[in-house]
């Protein structure tokens, strides 16, 4: 799973040391990193397999502590983060930690967030009214690298293609990535059925 700021995802937390994260997370901050593993990390998951170099940092913004003591959770994503160093295992703690650098977007002004709006109005008409309605309420308060964090968050589900959109800082870029994944969405979408005359 890749987190993006300002997107929210439902966790359920089971294993011994992300259970003991979670615990000392919310005795302090409520914040931890989602990082992703390298290719081959399923041969070293119960050990320290590689992290790869870009994460999201996100706060509990809602938990629940099961009586088995597992956890479910809501993490929102806060900001991207660019790992600099991983901290030797201390102090007898299951879970890893990292020294990272937090990569807030700057502002962004330009002709490509009205192109993708424009897009995802397009898309909005082809979905079925609920989605729709959820997608344009999420959207419309958001603007620059937030905007298109959220979008990415809702429409793009192939994971390597969302890890590269967090590795992506420059917004602009991001936003014309984006645009490709929405016109590819809308080519395998019928457009919306209309009743009467259309003016």
């Amino acid at each position: 799973m890749v987190l993006f700021p300002w997107a929210a995802v439902p966790l359920h937390i089971f294993e011994p040391r992300y259970r003991a994260m979670v615990q000392d997370a919310l005795q302090a901050d409520g914040i931890f990193a989602m990082a992703q593993l390298a290719l081959g990390w399923e041969q070293q998951y119960g050990g320290s397999p590689e992290l790869l170099p870009m994460m999201c940092v996100g706060t509990i913004s809602r938990h629940e502590l099961l009586d088995d003591g597992k956890f479910n959770l809501v993490l929102t994503g806060v900001s991207r983060a660019r790992l600099i160093q991983e901290w030797p295992e201390a102090q007898g703690r299951l879970y890893r930690e990292v020294e990272a650098e937090l990569l807030p977007d700057p502002d962004f002004d330009g002709p490509e967030e009205a192109q993708l709006r424009q897009a995802v109005v397009e898309l909005t008409s082809r979905l079925p009214v609920e989605v729709a309605a959820r997608l344009t309420r999420v959207t419309s308060r958001l603007r620059g690298g937030a905007f298109v964090d959220v979008l990415t968050s809702t429409l793009v589900s192939d994971l390597p293609r969302r890890y590269a959109l967090l590795c992506e800082l420059d917004v602009k870029k991001r936003m014309q990535r984006l645009l490709e994944e929405v016109s590819g969405v809308m080519t395998r979408l019928r457009p919306a059925r209309t009743d009467g005359f259309v003016n």
